[in-house]
């Protein structure tokens, strides 16, 4: 397929259809708008707008979806802006409106089935790759985020341990271990009804980098949504990963970024 017809088809059925990424998470038509609503743990937002939306509509679009998130008593909630939305100036509508931008991030996608996803699988003698599917193992996972990302994992436990108690089936948690100590960890969202499977995740800590673990991460991850079904495989990917995942096969369908508003105390 044609990279405009991939972002097409990731448009329609992971944006303006998406489905809960997790337990005790719904999704919500608001007039022009897609949004994500859950628990103060969960992840809330905007994940979709109307192509045919023009600047009065964004503003009242904006407005709206303020008054909403902030009547739940949410701290903060997103609205997650792709650079293909319109109205082309969104962006800065939402910083008008009190919205804080985060590191723009590229989309990825590539088709599960590529040999150079596939290979690249081996770790450094020693470590030990295995899933994640109980407690201690969430732990784990926890630990070496945070070690890698130097920011707190409080809300990825709790999204975790939700998914392997409620829907286990739809998702996968990873950890690479040296000698018991977690040193890398990486998830997959599996969305069903959908041609789509998510890496999220992906990091090393520092003194483990360079070593092929984060390429054997996406090599297992890849192998489990071949055998699923799925056809291909989407990231957003930060500067740090995306020259890594390009040179496995993966193509930009534009970039992410995340506008925060948070709740005035």
């Amino acid at each position: 397929m044609r990279t405009d017809d991939v972002r097409d088809l990731y448009d329609r059925t992971m944006r303006e259809h998406a489905r809960p990424d997790g337990p005790g998470v719904r999704v919500e038509r608001a007039g022009p708008l897609v949004r994500q609503v859950g628990g103060p743990d969960d992840w809330n937002g905007v994940v979709w707008s109307d192509p045919g939306l023009d600047a009065e509509g964004a503003d009242a679009a904006i407005r709206a979806q303020i008054e909403h998130c902030t009547a739940l008593g949410h701290e903060e909630f997103e609205w997650k802006l792709h650079s293909h939305d319109r109205p082309a100036n969104l962006g800065d509508r939402l910083r008008a409106a009190g919205f804080v931008p985060g590191p723009p991030e590229t989309l990825l996608v590539a088709p599960v089935g590529a040999p150079a996803l596939l290979s690249g699988a081996e770790l450094p003698e020693g470590l030990v790759l295995r899933p994640v599917t109980d407690a201690a193992g969430v732990e784990l996972m926890a630990l070496a985020h945070e070690r890698a990302f130097g920011t707190d994992a409080g809300r990825l436990r709790h999204q975790v341990l939700a998914r392997l108690e409620r829907a286990p089936d739809d998702f996968l948690a990873l950890v690479v271990t040296a000698g018991g100590e977690p040193v890398s960890s990486a998830r997959m969202e599996l969305y069903p009804g959908t041609v789509f499977a998510g890496l999220w995740g992906g990091g090393t800590v520092a003194e483990w980098r360079g070593r092929g673990l984060y390429r054997a991460l996406v090599a297992h991850r890849a192998a489990v949504a071949a055998e699923r079904g799925y056809r291909f495989l989407q990231v957003d990917a930060t500067d740090m990963s995306a020259p890594i995942l390009a040179r496995l096969g993966f193509t930009a369908l534009g970039t992410t970024t995340p506008y925060v508003y948070r709740r005035a105390r």
